[in-house]
C-alpha cells in the first residue's frame, strides 16, 4: 500500500531508532513526524491532525500509555501501535486497554510494522466477516452452526445471539470490534437498551471462556470489543 494521504506521529525517545523508522516509514509512501518524547508528541498532535500514532511504551517525559490516554481524548478513532521493549501480559493488556490497535515488542522489522500498519487501515473501513465456521481459540472449539463451546470433554450450548457475537470477535480476533457496528448486525439497532444487551452477553461469552487463561475479550475504552487470541495457539 503506497499511502502518501496517510500523516503519522512516531514517538520515540532512541534517536537510532526514530530516525531510522522515520526514513523507512517516509520511504514507503507515509508522511512521518518524529518526536523524542511524549509531550512533544501530544503537543504535536494537538497542533496538526493524524491519521495514524506509533508510540514506543518507555519514554521520558510523558511515556506512550499516558500519551495515548491523551491523544485518545482527543480522537478516539485514530490507530494506534505501541512499541514496546517488554513483553509481559499485563503491559499488553493495559496498552489493548487504552484503546490500541496493535503493538509490537522489541527488536522487530520494520517491514513488520509497515504490514501492521497497512493491515489496520484496511480494516478501518469495516469489520471482517468471513465464511468460516468453526474455530479454535487456545483448548476451545467453537462450533458456529451447531452453536457449541467445546473443552476437552465439556460441551456449552450457546444461545443464538451469544453464537453470533462470538463469530464476529472471532472473525476479528485481536482486533476490535466496533461496538456500533456489532449492534446493527446482531440486534439491527444501537440504541441504548440493545447496548446493554450486548454487555450482557459479551460477561456471558467471558464466563464461557474462563478456563482458557490466556483467552480474553477486552473492552475498548470508547470504540468496542477484543478478543485477544495468543497468535500460537
Amino acid at each position: 500500500m503506497n499511502a502518501p494521504q496517510i500523516k503519522l506521529l512516531l514517538a520515540e525517545d532512541d534517536e537510532n531508532l526514530g530516525m531510522l523508522l522515520q526514513n523507512y516509514l517516509k520511504a514507503k509512501g507515509f508522511d512521518a513526524d518524529w518526536f523524542t518524547n511524549g509531550d512533544l508528541a501530544y503537543k504535536a498532535y494537538k497542533r496538526a491532525k493524524y491519521d495514524f500514532c506509533v508510540l514506543d511504551v518507555m519514554m521520558p517525559v510523558k511515556d506512550g500509555f499516558t500519551l495515548a490516554k491523551e491523544i485518545r481524548e482527543i480522537d478516539r478513532d485514530v490507530p494506534i501501535i505501541f512499541l514496546t521493549a517488554k513483553s509481559m501480559k499485563e503491559d499488553i493488556y493495559e496498552g489493548f486497554t487504552i484503546g490500541a490497535d496493535d503493538y509490537l515488542t522489541k527488536p522487530f522489522n520494520m517491514d513488520e510494522l509497515v504490514f501492521r500498519i497497512e493491515a489496520i487501515l484496511r480494516r478501518s473501513h469495516g469489520a471482517q466477516v468471513s465464511d468460516q465456521k468453526q474455530f479454535k481459540l487456545g483448548r476451545y472449539y467453537f462450533d458456529f452452526d451447531k452453536q457449541t463451546l467445546i473443552l476437552d470433554d465439556k460441551v456449552s450450548k450457546l444461545t443464538t445471539k451469544e453464537s453470533e457475537l462470538l463469530k464476529l470477535l472471532c472473525d476479528n480476533q485481536n482486533n476490535v470490534l466496533e461496538r456500533n457496528y456489532a449492534l446493527k448486525t446482531i440486534w439491527n439497532d444501537d440504541n441504548y437498551f440493545n447496548a446493554r444487551s450486548m454487555d450482557v452477553y459479551i460477561t456471558k461469552l467471558r464466563k464461557y471462556l474462563k478456563d482458557e487463561p490466556e483467552i480474553e475479550i477486552l473492552n475498548i475504552h470508547g470504540k468496542g470489543f477484543k478478543l485477544l487470541v495468543p497468535q500460537n495457539k
